[in-house]
């Protein structure tokens, strides 16, 4: 979908019009609100989709706040929906759930120093075996940080590693691999033949997904920035790597865009919106062939489904200033600021004198 001009319009309406897509990842640089939009793409897309799944695989959940209501790992559906679910997943195993083995912490030290994002690797896999048997239309995934969302992407070739280190652990450790194998779910199952059956099992799922990744049908990756300098380096970074691993991405949202419609006479905030406007620039430069969204930066979080059903009209109709300066509207506004601004400062100086005379 274009705008006039022939750049590509700049909202989220390509995705809900993409029938075919399965997996959405929406991720990008800590801090840029990466959970807020996923949360209203989850719900835009419930407007189109038959069944929506969203899930948070970062280790400091927010999915709940965003909703302001709780999730966990099982899927739960979100108050005033019929069709959007939500769960939380952790992206590793966490030593306090499990027994208090002798050696468990060298034996679990031992594997995932060995091979780095084994835990997640295998989570996620444990994730999308469950995902895959229920029925959802469409699933939106709320990641980690760029560099723990890259590791997952990678978690085919992972786990193929993780196959052979699980059987040189085995021999090393004994007894206390099998004890180690049951709480993962490998139950009295413990040849060679039959754990190997398992990962190799499990290492299936998990290509079969990564191919449907790599499919521009049923995948895509929407980027989350703000239009500050760490944050287009970080969002290069992840469309290269996103290209490297062959997965889609055409969709990048600019968050906290500060707008002159508000009569702003800071010389901190001009600075800063010539500062962010020199880097979206810079976007359009670099992503002449995505679909850009740019939102607002707002007084206040947006929390709440209210709220998030609110704020959602600026993915679907870019936004446009209450004013635009140099207009009568905009100088009639900045008047009436100055003389409220000038009645609230002689209010004030009134009551110093008063406190002045009295001491």
């Amino acid at each position: 979908m274009e705008a006039e001009g022939g750049t590509p319009e700049g909202t989220v309406r390509n995705l809900l019009t993409q029938k075919s897509l399965k997996w959405v990842f929406v991720g990008g640089k800590g801090g840029v609100g990466k959970t807020t939009c996923s949360s209203i793409l989850s719900i835009l897309l419930a407007t189109e989709r038959q069944s929506v799944l969203i899930i948070s695989t970062d280790p400091a959940h927010n999915l709940s706040d965003a909703f302001q209501q709780r999730f966990t790992k099982i899927p739960t559906l979100v108050n005033g929906f019929t069709n959007l679910y939500a769960m939380e997943v952790d992206p590793k195993v966490e030593s306090d759930e499990l027994p208090n083995i002798e050696g468990m912490d060298s034996f679990l030290s031992e594997l995932t120093n060995a091979i780095p994002g084994i835990d997640e690797a295998m989570s996620f896999a444990e994730m999308l075996k469950l995902v895959q048997t229920m029925d959802y239309s469409v699933i939106v995934f709320d990641t980690a940080p760029t560099g723990h969302t890259l590791r997952l992407l990678q978690f085919p070739s992972t786990l193929e590693k993780g196959l052979s280190k699980f059987m040189a652990l085995k021999s090393r450790f004994g007894g206390l691999f099998s004890q180690v194998t049951r709480m993962l779910g490998f139950e009295d199952e413990l040849s060679d033949d039959a754990l190997a059956s398992k990962l190799e099992g499990m290492k299936d799922v998990i290509e079969q997904v990564n191919r449907q990744f790599r499919d521009p049908d049923l995948t895509t990756f929407v980027c989350v920035c703000i239009p500050e300098f760490l944050s287009l380096y970080e969002t290069e970074r992840l469309v290269q790597e996103l290209a490297k691993f062959e997965i889609d991405a055409h969709n990048i949202i600019i968050n906290q865009v500060l707008y002159d419609d508000e009569a702003i006479q800071s010389k901190l905030l001009k600075a800063r919106m010539r500062m962010q406007q020199k880097y979206i620039d810079q976007f359009y430069v670099l992503y002449d062939d995505f679909n850009i969204t740019q939102l607002p930066l707002l007084p206040e979080e947006v929390c709440g489904v209210e709220a998030l059903k609110s704020f959602s009209s600026n993915f679907l109709t870019p936004y446009k200033p209450s004013f635009i300066r140099g207009t009568l509207e905009e100088l009639e506004l900045r008047v009436s600021t100055l003389r409220l601004q000038l009645k609230e400062a002689e209010t004030e100086l009134v009551a110093l004198q008063k406190g002045k005379q009295k001491a």
